[in-house]
C-alpha cells in the first residue's frame, strides 16, 4: 500500500502589482475616514503635487520614503496602517 503524498500548505504570494493596489487603497480608505472627501484638497493642504497623490491612491509604485510622508500627513503610524487590510 502506498502512502500518500503530503503537500505543503502553500500560501499565496502577492504580487508586487497586488500589494501596491492595497497600499493605495487603504491609503484612499485613511483619507476618506480622516474626513478628506477630495484627494485633490488633501493632497494641496498637504503640499503633495495633485497628480501624483492621485497615482499613490490607484496602487502605482510609490518610493517607502513617500509613503511615509503620506503616512505622517495622516498622522498615522506604519503599525496602524499595516495592522488592517494587509496580512500579516
Amino acid at each position: 500500500m502506498k502512502k500518500p503524498i503530503k503537500r505543503k500548505k502553500t500560501t499565496k504570494q502577492l504580487t508586487q502589482e497586488d500589494a501596491l493596489k492595497k497600499l493605495g487603497e487603504r491609503i484612499r480608505q485613511i483619507r476618506i475616514q480622516r474626513g478628506h472627501t477630495s484627494y485633490e484638497y488633501f493632497a494641496y493642504e498637504h503640499e503633495f503635487a495633485r497628480a501624483q497623490y492621485g497615482r499613490y491612491e490607484k496602487g502605482e509604485d510609490l518610493r517607502f520614503s513617500t509613503l511615509v510622508r503620506v503616512l505622517n500627513a495622516f498622522d498615522i503610524s506604519l503599525a496602524e496602517f499595516f495592522g488592517e487590510g494587509f496580512e500579516i
